[in-house]
């Protein structure tokens, strides 16, 4: 438990000219307040400022018809559209794929865990740098299912990886990691849990958390839109790194390349459906609180309208011809669990059931409606704690 070797904040950003994006880059605390307001019965953000949607708005939701989604395209052979829709998905984005080799340096084994061992991982995930990962690997001689674990947002910064991986080698890092296990996963950690259950885990920080910033709440925008200058986009990115970590993930000698799942909670969740639509290496995705149809969650209010943490999920574009569902959707007829809170401020309940229904059909029209689980808890606000836990690790040991 103890801090040695530990890391330096800014040491592993992405690319050597990353650093500027976050010159100046303050506390998660001075980043802004976002997560606080997110546990089970909390009230929404406040609303956008005044003028965030434009007075004709109703008139461009009118204009969204999302005509590539499945049933509504013109294909009607399911694996051609699917192949179609994914495309649209990659044109929109605007990073191109990356076959960069890893090169993974391992670092010293910790066999502190109880049933597992824990050790860092250093590789390429891109073209533009290396990154560190937290590694889990049960006791045992394997090969092992294995879960991608994808963090959330949060406005807060100085963790990512460590959110869901209790990190032994870093005790301020701790200190802020149990804190927020504590407030969002009922004290677990998230990782640690699904290693004891003999899975190999694998978590990454996304740019701008962890040893890749922190970046300040205030500047995601200035971020995002350095990236589109660049003829990037930071949404785009992170896709294409998750893709990446999904297929690192599955090419260890240590995991069962057939059984490995993608794992998110909020911002994760988004990140674990989009894995599982983009990537052949998942078999499956557990999404927990979020999911929703995007005409239903751009309304008054809603913190999507704040810009900022959207810009993470935010493909310019897409949405001419895809609902968030829809992309989903691409993942089918994997087993895919889609789990919300019934007082989650963030996903209002039309949203939901909006999505729902849509993800339904078509699971349904692929004769596997039984590998779709869509789960509402009513009294669940904007958290992953310990009861839904059990439901999604339940849930991947009966579908991996």
């Amino acid at each position: 438990m103890g801090s040695r070797d530990p890391v330096g904040r800014r040491a592993f950003v992405v690319g050597t000219g990353a650093g500027a994006f976050f010159a100046g880059a303050g506390t998660a605390a001075a980043a802004g307040a976002e997560p606080s307001r997110l546990a089970a019965g909390a009230a929404a953000e406040p609303a956008a400022p005044q003028g965030a949607l434009p007075d004709f708005h109703p008139l461009l939701k009118d204009e969204l018809r999302f005509p590539l989604a499945w049933g509504t395209s013109p294909i009607r052979d399911f694996r051609t559209w699917r192949r179609a829709a994914r495309a649209k998905v990659e044109e929109h984005l605007f990073v191109a794929r990356d076959d960069t080799p890893y090169v993974p340096e391992f670092g010293e084994r910790n066999t502190e865990g109880e049933g597992y061992t824990r050790e860092l991982v250093t590789f390429s995930l891109s073209r533009y740098g290396r990154v560190r990962g937290a590694l889990l690997t049960p006791h045992g001689t394997g090969p092992f299912p294995a879960v991608l674990l994808l963090h959330d947002h949060g406005a807060r910064f100085d963790i990512g990886k460590e959110k869901l991986v209790r990190p032994w080698y870093d005790d301020t890092r701790l200190t802020s990691a149990q804190a927020w296990a504590d407030r969002y996963f009922s004290g677990r950690f998230v990782g640690d849990e699904l290693a004891r259950r003999g899975y190999v885990v694998l978590a990454v920080d996304a740019l701008g958390w962890g040893d890749r910033g922190p970046v300040a709440y205030e500047e995601q925008q200035a971020l995002a839109s350095n990236l589109y200058n660049l003829g990037s986009s930071l949404a785009g990115l992170m896709a294409r790194e998750d893709v990446r970590a999904a297929a690192f993930l599955a090419g260890l000698d240590r995991v069962d390349r057939r059984r490995v799942a993608a794992l998110g909670f909020s911002m994760g969740a988004f990140r674990a459906w989009q894995t599982a639509a983009l990537s052949d290496d998942i078999a499956a995705a557990a999404s927990v609180c979020w999911m929703t149809g995007l005409k239903e969650v751009m309304v008054p209010g809603n913190n999507i309208l704040r810009g900022q943490s959207s810009y993470y999920m935010l493909h310019p574009g897409l949405a001419r011809h895809l609902d968030f569902p829809d992309v989903a959707s691409i993942g089918a007829p994997k087993p895919m669990l889609f789990l919300n809170g019934g007082l989650d401020p963030l996903f209002p309940a039309d949203g939901v059931r909006v999505a729902h229904d849509k993800l339904r059909a078509v699971w349904r029209s692929r004769h596997a409606e039984e590998r779709l689980r869509l789960t509402t808890w009513p009294d669940l606000g904007h958290v992953f704690t310990a009861p839904p836990q059990d439901e999604v690790f339940e849930w991947l040991d009966s579908v991996l």
